[in-house]
């Protein structure tokens, strides 16, 4: 029997895989050493992950791919100084691993292809593989002295029968809760299928109302997408999720990719613009900029305890 875990080298980053025999033979691959990124996932052969401008682009430049770990916050906020849980947060300082979007607002976190993941295991399971890596947001003196919460996030993935779960976990390791606003990006995609072909299924039914800055003007409105290829249809839409483990779909003649928020993801976006290969359905713990609104759907993890949310990719 062929190992179902290995090691080989991505645009000459050291990179970890998992595999499985199960329905066709799927692939995962991960750069710990670049923010514990999966920047692969082939089914046959055959890439599932937008490679947009590739895993040498996202160190340089944070451009994002593949599936990216979005932390301490997902997608946009509206500001750079402003006062969390009576402490202040500055995204204004030098050094930082930050990337700005098309109005200037920072987006996807401190986390973009961050090199101190630390792997604890890699091993075979039955049918199977799973990766567990850790990184400790305490033992860097600039993370911290602008997003002042001490924790370890740790991501495990774990890939059997043709289906790839990713749980994550961030631990309160100081005296201060943590606020938890974290995501990630899957770009998914139908290979050797037009665009314009894919079939979406969404099950959602209630759309956050966004400014003109992609930002949430506190509305909600009643939402449908509709089961049917792609065409010109474009997303940049944020949602509340359905109920835990409902499927997403991005379907093709010959095969169904499914996203399902298994836990702990109660907001999704959905992103398909135009002249972009693939759909990013996205699990997000909070809404966009909920770090500054500090709402009721901001979660904070006390002191010693652990928040643990994980979304699984399956294909059939």
């Amino acid at each position: 029997m062929p190992a179902m875990v290995g090691e080989r080298s991505e645009e000459g980053f050291a990179a970890l895989t998992l595999e499985s025999e199960a329905r066709g033979g799927l692939e995962a691959v991960f750069v710990p050493e670049a923010g514990m990124i999966c920047c692969s996932l082939k089914h046959r052969g055959e890439e599932l992950l937008g490679q947009r401008a590739g895993l040498r682009a996202y160190v340089d430049h944070y451009s994002t791919m593949g599936i990216p770990f979005l932390h301490p916050w997902a997608n946009r906020l509206g500001g750079d100084r402003f006062e969390l849980a009576g402490r202040q947060v500055d995204l204004t300082l030098p050094g930082l691993p930050l990337k700005r979007e098309e109005h200037g607002l920072p987006i996807h976190g401190l986390l973009s292809a961050a090199a101190g993941w630390r792997v604890g295991r890699h091993a075979e399971l039955d049918s199977g593989g799973a990766l567990a890596a850790g990184f400790d947001f305490a033992a860097y003196p600039h993370l911290l002295e602008a997003f002042p919460f001490p924790h370890l996030v740790e991501i495990e993935a774990t890939l059997v029968e043709g289906s790839l779960e990713i749980q994550t976990s961030v631990t309160a390791t100081g005296e201060v809760a943590v606020p938890i606003a974290f995501g990630f990006h899957p770009y998914l995609a139908l290979p050797g299928v037009p665009r314009a072909d894919w079939v979406l299924e969404a099950p959602i039914h209630e759309r956050i109302v966004l400014d003109d800055r992609g930002l949430p003007t506190g509305a909600r409105e009643p939402a449908a997408i509709e089961t049917a290829p792609l065409g010109e249809r474009t997303y940049d839409d944020a949602f509340l999720a359905p109920s835990p483990g409902t499927a997403f779909a991005l379907v093709g003649p010959d095969r169904r990719i499914e996203l399902r928020l298994d836990r702990g993801y109660p907001f999704t976006q959905i992103y398909a613009p135009a002249g972009l290969d693939a759909v990013a359905i996205e699990p997000m713990t909070a809404p966009t900029d909920a770090l500054l609104t500090a709402g009721p759907d901001l979660t904070f993890v006390p002191p010693g305890e652990s928040f643990a949310a994980s979304f699984s990719i399956s294909v059939l």
